[in-house]
Order: C-alpha cells, then structure tokens, then sequence
C-alpha cells in the first residue's frame, strides 16, 4: 500500500505540475502531451530506481548491523545479555522469571540475534526479492498516476474542450483523484478520512499549481 500511495501520489502532482505549465504556455495540444509523455515515462523510471536503491539500502543497512551485532555477542556476551534484560525489563518482567526469559533467549544465538535486531534497533529483514517488488509497483503506480492528469487533454477533441476547459477538468480529475487516495489512506489506517483526502488533495494542487505559475511567465504571446 505504501508503495503504490507513494509512487502514484508522486506520478500524479509532478506530470499535474509539467501539463499546467505547458498547457498555459503553449495553448499546443501536441506540446502538452509530448511533454506530459514524457514526463510520465521518466517519472515512473525513476521512481522504480529510487525505490530500488532505497530498498536496496535499507537491506545493506541491516547486514552491517546484523554483522556488528554477532560481533559484539561474541566479544563482549556479558554487555549483550545486559541489553536483552534491560529489553524486557522495560516489557515488566522482572525476578526470577525475567532471569529465566534472559536466559532462554541467550541460550540460542540466532534467537538472540533476531531479538538484539528487533528490539534494540528496530530492524526487520528485508527480502532481497522485495527490492524489485518495490520497484515494480512504485513504477507502475508512477505511471498511472502520471496518465491522470493527462486524460481531459487525450480526449480534447472527442469532448470538444478548449485547453483551457481542459486545465480544469485536469484539476477536477487530479483532486478527486488525491482525495480518494488520502481517504482511503486513512481508512486503513487510523484517522478522519475526510481531512486526510483533503489534506492530500490541498497539498498535491498547491504543489501543482507552482507549475502552473511558472508556465503564466512563460506564456506564449497571442498573435
């Protein structure tokens, strides 16, 4: 779910921003959709990169901790079964039944592994498959969230607009599109979906609307 918020959520308001600007500047149906093309494509290709390379660190980062913990477990036990104490000290355990919880838990390195990651540093393992999972869903959510805003001028002609009518049906499309994304966000979640729709949805078009601004300076003069 994140993945697929993040990657359209982020498709959608950058090509919005790129379709705003270029539809006031140029008033050119070819131009807006070239651009806004192209800048879906390349929005979904990064974006699958990044979600790649980050997915890819966070996976490095728990290797060099899980290595640093097996280290310490060897070298330095006594500071280890310390921390697993003070870890479930904390959950309330305590006497002779936190002794024996100690104790089971150190008896078995891989346990005590697993428990020094995810309780002391709040690591979980990451897959390696999970890298290119990401990134497949994070590009093609970037895809189609990029192609939202582009619709209304894909059919400009079939719906007999004006570009400028246009810009706003792409507007209207964009907004309920990131409201929808933000109620249901919190729907699964916790929180009000209605001020979490309108947050998301205020945020995104505001964002938007810089690109809008930039394309008013560089209007096209009318003939």
């Amino acid at each position: 779910m994140r993945d697929i918020i993040l990657g359209g959520q982020d498709g959608l308001v950058n090509v919005l921003g790129i379709v705003l600007g270029l539809a006031v500047a140029s008033q050119d149906l070819r131009i807006i959709l070239a651009g806004g093309l192209a800048a879906t494509f390349a929005e979904s290709v990064s974006m699958a990169a990044v979600a790649y390379t980050s997915t890819r660190a966070q996976q490095s980062f728990y290797e060099s901790e899980l290595t640093r913990e097996k280290r310490e477990i060897k070298e330095v036990p006594e500071m280890e079964v310390e921390e697993v104490r003070e870890i479930y000290r904390k959950k309330g355990f305590s006497g002779k039944l936190l002794e024996d919880v100690v104790k089971q838990i150190t008896s078995n390195e891989q346990v005590w592994l697993d428990e020094m990651m995810k309780f002391e540093l709040g690591l979980q393992p990451v897959e390696t498959t999970r890298a290119f999972i990401s990134s497949a869903v994070v590009g093609f959510a970037a895809a189609v969230g990029s192609l939202i805003p582009l619709v209304p001028f894909f059919f400009l002609n079939t719906l007999q607009l004006q570009i400028n009518q246009a810009i706003l049906v792409s507007l209207a499309v964009s907004a309920l599109t990131l409201f929808i994304v933000g109620a249901y966000k919190a729907k699964v979640t916790i929180g009000d979906w209605k001020k979490s729709g309108a947050e998301i949805a205020v945020i995104g078009i505001v964002s938007a609307l810089i690109g809008y601004a930039v394309g008013l300076l560089f209007k096209a003069p009318t003939a």
